[in-house]
């Protein structure tokens, strides 16, 4: 037979075959991560590693469920489950993260995915199924216009990359330039944790246990960084970043009292650049941040433009649309007792809370 021929028949009966919906195993991570890695839909926090992240990290049930095609891998929705007595029982791709959602563009597989998560949210009786999306999916879901994101372009030139910060930012740069502030890759999390869990304790934020951090680092390797800023051997700031395809995410971050008055996190992202650039990176990923808050501002004053994400909502046993955010009123006197507590209290008492945010 041609094998011209031949090739296109098996094309056609792949095309052609049924997808069949499965539940990721271990043996299936190298596939389900080389599908995300080309999916255009697809993002750092589609990777298979989030499975164990979840389930090391929090305890969290996961249900990470893909599309194949003839054996071939067409669509993925990483599901995670959280039941808590405080902020409810829900089902989303996926809780701690940015972005989420189906990814991939065969649109009978996406089909099947949506209807399987439905199914299964209906099976775990949660109150609403969540998806993450970087762009609009379900018009006629509910959704909250809460978050955005800051995604920009970066150049391979540091004097390029530099001169496209706005002028008063820039200035705050040079300013932990001549301060004489050092950036240096960490091998562990020890010296991130000191300064993100005092920075979060400020805000009035329950902090992320030291497990998790570590948990993150053993998980996706090579791929997590923590970037940590020094002044006279004492760190200022540090950050940890995800890489992925031919992006930085910073992801969490903090500092210490003396961050402000040397602009030790200006300094800090700027390094995170430069570094990132000189490593082929073109997309710098400012990560989400509530509109109104501080955070936002600092992204908007470096030169990136906001895009809303979209948060979309099947409720079925819950009436509303959650609303577990520090700027919601019912929540500020909460936030002010926690900033009263001793920072050691805070690290003890916050991982318990934060597994059930998501």
């Amino acid at each position: 037979m041609n094998a011209t021929l031949r090739c296109s028949e098996l094309q056609a009966a792949s095309a052609a075959a049924t997808p069949v919906v499965r539940q990721l195993q271990s043996d299936d991570a190298a596939r389900w991560d080389a599908f995300v890695l080309q999916c255009p839909q697809a993002t750092f926090f589609h990777r298979a590693g989030w499975k164990e992240v979840m389930e090391r990290s929090f305890g969290h049930r996961t249900y990470f469920l893909y599309a194949e095609r003839a054996g071939q891998i067409c669509a993925v929705l990483p599901l995670a489950r959280i039941k808590s007595p405080l902020f409810g029982h829900w089902l989303g791709s996926l809780p701690f993260c940015v972005y989420g959602g189906i990814a991939g563009d065969d649109a009978q597989a996406r089909a099947l995915l949506e209807q399987a998560a439905l199914e299964l949210a209906h099976e775990l009786g949660v109150d609403y199924l969540e998806y993450r999306n970087i762009e609009a999916q379900h018009s006629d879901w509910p959704g909250k216009a809460l978050y955005v994101t800051f995604r920009k372009g970066i150049s391979a030139d540091d004097e390029e990359n530099m001169q496209a910060i706005p002028r008063k930012q820039r200035a705050m740069v040079r300013k932990g330039v001549k301060f004489g502030l050092q950036s240096e890759i960490d091998s562990d999390t020890e010296r991130f944790f000191a300064a993100y869990s005092a920075s979060v304790h400020r805000l009035g934020t329950p902090v992320f246990s030291r497990k998790h951090f570590k948990v993150l680092a053993e998980v996706f390797g090579e791929d997590c960084e923590v970037l940590t800023i020094t002044h006279n051997g004492q760190t200022v700031s540090s950050v940890m970043s995800f890489y992925f395809r031919d992006e930085v995410l910073p992801y969490y971050g903090g500092g210490n009292a003396s961050a402000r008055e040397l602009a030790g996190n200006d300094f800090m992202y700027w390094e995170l650049m430069r570094r990132a650039a000189a490593r082929g990176v073109r997309v710098f990923d400012f990560g989400r941040s509530k509109e109104g808050t501080g955070a936002y501002d600092f992204k908007k004053n470096w030169g990136f433009t906001p895009t809303p994400l979209h948060y979309e909502y099947q409720l079925l046993r819950g009436q509303d649309v959650p609303d577990t955010n520090p700027l919601n009123p019912r929540y500020q006197l909460m936030i002010k007792t926690w900033q009263r507590l001793p920072l050691w209290a805070a690290n003890l008492i916050g991982p318990h809370i934060v597994r059930q945010l998501g």
